[in-house]
């Protein structure tokens, strides 16, 4: 059993003649005590049985319990005997992923996991289209539903596919962007994208399940990880609990890449916290070529050191059908590292073999996977659109890093003890063709660290470790957001990014001594 964990079994002084305290008083005191003085209410489905289940139980009890930011609430008490579980959900409410994972509130163990596409795609793909939607009548509830009976029906088979009930989940934690936790409770979110974009809510009340239409324990509970802002949500939140940056002693820095680059820099003694768009032509958004990871998807590029042809690896071995943000990188550097491209990030007829150089409509594409090598029948290119898409997303991703390490917390990159990446996408990114094609700062490799899908660690952390809310709200308390405002300054450092690796080559000075393999 967890040592400080969310169900305690506790044992009831037994009424006498010279002591006759009130059996929910009984209850509270030893809940007191067990919680260290904590105020602590008892809910009445406690109350309607709790003179005869203390009596048949031999006055011990399993409590389960949550803590939010008032106090501890008490769920429900078990048969200490029964092998009943008590079971928490932990939810990545992600715009385009959902992911739950199933934990043992006892224990601490992850039972298990399952992800699916949001249904609220079917409505549009990115959330401006959606919040433009819930703005219509009855928008705002379809979308709400969509998402809501999706993580029943996922759930419910998590708990069926392992011999749990859905009854045994009490707690659900939940960690979105600011616009996916406003959906999700079913909350108005279209002033979040009108000026001067202010959220309806910033740290939700811990609710009870039923109110949210969550098909838990009918005693159950969920709990939203809180925001910032409008750009800033609970998932970068759950993200930092996650990554212990709030405890490091020396700075370091988080940065999830998704929709937009979401950066925290910082250390026990301070946070700060920007956002920026980097992410989009990597995963679909502008790239015509781009798509999210799945069979047959190109996720890595090399260039073979003996014949100077580019190769590729797919997903699951497939034909190639396409290429993810990773891959896109990988051929970026490789494209870069081989000549391919100049330093303006423009093709070199030069350079290039003949056969991989084509012509459409006045603008160049590089063939990558001849159509005959194809899973679609159809070459894939990459257009010289879609690379100045790339270009423009690396310089993005670099200024807003030298903004907020250098400029804002004062810091040189070198000072960085670990660089956290986070996010789907942010997880399978080569740290060495990023910093190649001037993504990332050129710092040692072994400073990158990834950490996969934080904001459902962070849930995690929260359902395993109840003393872990106070940090949430301490590191909510701490986080100094920085706007990024296009000026010129900005644009100035933009414009240099743009260059590959950068316009002062002297920031990359590995790119001298290492060659791309």
């Amino acid at each position: 059993m967890l040592k400080k964990g969310f169900v305690r079994t506790i044992s009831i002084v037994k009424p006498s003649l010279s002591d006759n305290t009130a059996d929910a008083q009984r209850l509270e005191q030893r809940l007191k005590k067990e919680l260290s003085g904590d105020t602590i209410s008892i809910p009445l489905h406690v109350l309607k049985k709790l003179p005869s289940n203390l009596r048949s139980w031999g006055f011990k009890a399993r409590a389960v319990l949550f803590k939010d930011q008032c106090s501890w609430i008490l769920l429900d008490l078990l048969d200490p005997a029964s092998d009943s579980p008590a079971l928490g959900a932990a939810i990545d409410i992600g715009s385009t992923r959902v992911v739950i994972s199933l934990i043992n509130l006892e224990t601490g163990q992850e039972i298990s996991e399952t992800g699916f596409d949001n249904p609220q795609a079917v409505i549009g793909p990115d959330i401006l289209t959606r919040i433009h939607y819930s703005n219509q009548d009855q928008g705002l509830a379809e979308l709400n539903l969509l998402v809501i009976d999706a993580v029943n029906f996922n759930m419910s088979k998590l708990c069926r596919e392992h011999g749990y009930k859905k009854e045994d989940i009490y707690i659900v934690v939940g960690a979105g962007n600011t616009a996916m936790t406003h959906l999700f409770l079913g909350i108005e979110s279209f002033e979040i994208i009108k000026e001067p974009y202010i959220p309806c809510v910033n740290i939700p009340d811990t609710l009870p399940a039923k109110s949210l239409n969550l098909d838990i324990n009918q005693n159950g509970v969920a709990f939203l990880f809180p925001n910032i802002g409008s750009y800033f949500g609970g998932d970068l939140i759950s993200g930092i609990l996650f990554s212990n940056l709030d405890q490091k002693e020396n700075p370091s820095l988080m940065v999830d890449v998704g929709t937009n680059a979401e950066i925290v820099v910082g250390s026990k003694e301070y946070l700060i916290a920007c956002a920026g768009a980097a992410g989009p032509a990597l995963e679909g958004g502008v790239s015509k070529m781009g798509m999210t990871a799945r069979p047959g998807v190109i996720d890595k590029v090399w260039v073979d050191p003996e014949t100077n042809d580019l190769k590729v690896h797919t997903i699951d071995e497939k034909k190639p059908v396409g290429i993810c943000g990773s891959g896109m990188i990988d051929l970026a550097a490789s494209l870069f590292l081989s000549k391919r491209i100049d330093i303006r990030g423009k093709f070199s007829k030069q350079n290039c073999k003949k056969k991989e150089l084509t012509e459409k409509n006045g603008i160049m594409d590089f063939i990558l996977v001849d159509k005959n090598d194809s899973g679609t029948d159809q070459p894939i290119c990459l257009s010289q659109v879609d690379l100045n898409s790339l270009t423009s997303s690396k310089a993005a991703m670099y200024t807003i890093l030298e903004v907020i390490v250098c400029n804002t917390a004062g810091l040189n990159f070198k000072d960085l003890e670990k660089f956290y990446v986070a996010g789907t996408f942010g997880s399978f990114i080569n740290p060495v063709s990023a910093i190649s094609i001037g993504m990332l700062p050129d710092i040692p490799v072994e400073t990158f660290e990834v950490l996969g899908n934080s904001s459902l660690g962070g849930a995690k952390v929260l359902l395993k470790v109840p003393d872990a809310f106070e940090r949430v709200m301490k590191i909510r308390k701490s986080i100094t957001y920085i706007e990024l405002n296009v000026n010129q300054e900005f644009m100035n450092m933009f414009s240099g990014a743009k260059f590959y690796p950068h316009t002062d080559t002297s920031r990359f000075p590995s790119l001298q001594i290492s060659s791309f393999s």
